[in-house]
């Protein structure tokens, strides 16, 4: 069972079609009529511009000629360039242009059944979180006979321009596509999560590691049905176009259309002089300007191939525009890598993706304010909406989305189409259920970029532990709705921090309100007892508090263990010392190592520390060998930290 289906303009296809067919009549879409505003907001389109169906363009048109992804595609006189991009992206992958474009059998012109053919269409969006159906009428706006948008080369094949209709329609009309880039069309087409690598930050054609390690990612995302695209930097428009030495052209977007890995056979070892072949292929939408270096068709390298073993290798190329590479020259002559991960699918039963819809909102009571402004309004920035997600391992890459309301279709009315936002992120404590009030022990683990564009991510490889992401606009005091996804090979369950703190129960009230709320980080952990020499030390902390207790991951082998472990506590009373202990991790029977006690009152010095450890037994019991560093901040204020 897919996805919950949301129907845009509550517009039921199969009634409406029905219904035409019943009275002999095709389709015009009463919510999307064929004039003016349906392409511009507030100017005209110079030149008669008539609305015409593919019946009326050519003869025997079809929504699908062939394969989907074999003809070229053009943007026409007033296209949008990202549009082009994105289509021959949508054609790489079945499973996707098939969910974009639902049933298209069924849509498909029949001339042996034209009684059948309604002038309806039906196209899918991911918006904003939701799956959402448009349905449009196929009358598309021409000038001089000719698609004013875009187009493909094979002449009687629509359906690119009638996707690009509904999407305009979604968004309001042709010119909201404006400004959309390759990676939100994609996105908005296949529900993919979207990452951006800047190929020359990440220095991959000097750092072999590094290089091997994201064609290993781009190998994962492609097999798993995710879209890859990629460009040259243009530095201005001028350059916009412009060839480069190797036949490629700058501001421009190349699909991938297949990565492999291959090993090469002993005779061709011999000619290649290595053992293995990183290779990508790419695609030019426009079907020309192709890559004229190593590996192209008229290069060394690919006539030293027979036929027999390009087949053998899967070095193969099936339209035209499409060309390899190796990953070397790849990595050197791209400057922007878009990755959109296929994330609709749990993997063996396992999420690898979280997402929540949030709201920035204002209110008067600052504990009821969601809308604080970025990190430089460091009064109320903390009164934005916080999000707690945990991850399990250390070394997991995990990608974080912001995405906010789009809200282009509020342009006639005056309004930005996107407001400055971004997020930040902090490592917590291992415990903590309540929101931030203050930062004086968290580490910032991470910041967005912050900027006007629909979606901003962060993409970074975290420690195991808690992590607190605060979504939020540029300025404080205005209301947006966003969307929030977060995506890791491991579980994170992200889920949202509501309250300030411990709620009043009957439970509470018979045990004791907390009055008095501990945050303590111990940092290290330093000259650890040996009992001989070649002993391993595995040392891991145990911070306990009453009933209640925090485990750090355990350090290997070593007497000078760096922790920075976080841990937060409600307290009844500083009568319930907290309690610092150290054990190592042995295999059959942990080793206690010693231990610190704590009355952390508020009046206590909040600067770091350092304490010898003791015996079980309170502050007083028997120094044992090693000290531990900490800092530990106490408040009878609750909602101060």
């Amino acid at each position: 069972m897919g996805p919950p289906l949301k129907l845009f303009k509550n517009q039921k296809y199969q009634d409406l079609k029905q219904e035409c067919i019943k009275d002999g009549r095709l389709f015009c879409d009463p919510t999307f009529l064929p004039e003016n505003d349906s392409l511009f907001y507030n100017r005209l389109l110079p030149g008669k511009v008539v609305w015409k169906r593919p019946q009326d363009i050519c003869d025997d048109p079809r929504l699908i000629v062939g394969n989907i992804s074999n003809h070229q595609l053009i943007q026409g006189r007033l296209g949008h360039k990202p549009m082009v991009s994105a289509f021959s992206c949508l054609a790489v992958h079945e499973s996707h242009w098939t969910k974009t474009i639902p049933n298209h059998k069924e849509q498909e012109w029949d001339p042996r059944k034209l009684d059948k053919y309604a002038g309806i269409f039906r196209f899918r969006f991911w918006h904003f979180g939701e799956w959402t159906e448009v349905v449009i009428d196929d009358l598309l706006p021409t000038i001089n006979g000719d698609l004013v948008f875009s187009f493909s080369t094979s002449m009687n094949e629509f359906w690119n321009a009638l996707l690009e209709k509904a999407y305009a329609k979604l968004l309001g009309c042709y010119e909201a596509l404006d400004g959309l880039t390759t990676t939100d069309i994609i996105v908005d087409f296949t529900g993919t999560l979207a990452e951006t690598v800047d190929m020359q930050k990440g220095r991959y054609t000097e750092l072999v590691e590094e290089k091997y390690k994201l064609f290993g990612e781009l190998y994962k995302t492609f097999t798993k049905g995710g879209l890859i695209c990629c460009s040259i930097e243009s530095p201005n428009q001028e350059e916009q176009e412009v060839e480069t030495d190797w036949g490629l052209l700058k501001g421009h977007t190349y699909t991938m259309t297949d990565i492999r890995k291959i090993r090469l056979g002993e005779r061709l070892l011999e000619v290649f002089s290595t053992e293995k072949l990183y290779m990508v292929r790419l695609r030019n939408p426009l079907g020309r300007q192709e890559w004229s270096g190593p590996w192209s068709e008229i290069s060394e390298e690919w006539q030293q191939l027979t036929v027999a073993d390009r087949k053998n290798l899967g070095l193969v190329m099936s339209d035209d525009g499409e060309f390899w590479m190796s990953l070397e020259d790849f990595c050197r002559n791209f400057h922007e890598l878009s990755v959109c991960r296929n994330v609709n699918n749990p993997i063996f039963g396992r999420k690898e993706l979280e997402s929540v819809v949030g709201c920035w909102t204002v209110d008067d009571d600052p504990l009821m304010n969601r809308s604080g402004g970025c990190y430089n309004n460091r009064d109320t920035f903390l009164q934005n909406p916080q999000y707690i997600f945990t991850v399990p391992e250390d070394g997991h890459k995990v990608i974080m989305s912001l995405q906010q309301k789009d809200l282009r279709t509020y342009r006639r009315m005056g309004r930005p189409d996107n407001y400055i936002i971004g997020f930040e992120l902090f490592k917590v404590e291992m415990n903590r259920k309540f929101r931030l009030h203050h930062l004086y022990i968290q580490e910032r683990a991470g910041t967005s970029t912050y900027i006007d564009t629909r979606t901003v991510f962060l993409s970074k490889y975290l420690k195991k532990g808690n992590y607190v992401l605060v979504p939020t606009m540029f300025q404080h005091g205005r209301t947006s709705e966003f969307l929030l996804r977060i995506f890791s090979e491991v579980p994170v369950q992200l889920r949202e921090l509501t309250l300030d703190m411990p709620k009043m129960s009957c439970w509470n009230l018979a045990r004791g309100y907390p009055k008095v709320v501990t945050q303590i980080t111990v940092h290290s952990a330093e000259g650890l007892e040996k009992k001989y020499a070649n002993e391993t030390v595995n040392p891991y902390l145990v911070i306990k508090c009453g009933k209640e207790e925090v485990r750090s991951p355990v350090q290997k082998n070593t007497v000078h263990a760096i922790f920075d472990t976080q841990a937060i506590f409600y307290r009844r009373t500083t009568d319930i010392p907290i309690i610092v202990q150290v054990w190592n991790s042995r295999k059959f029977c942990d080793q206690f190592l010693g231990q610190v006690t704590l009355d952390a009152d508020p009046s206590d010095c909040r600067d770091l520390k350092s304490l010898y450890l003791r015996k079980k037994g309170g502050p007083t019991a028997k120094v044992k060998q090693g000290h531990i560093s900490f800092k530990v901040i106490s408040s009878d204020d609750l909602t101060e930290l």
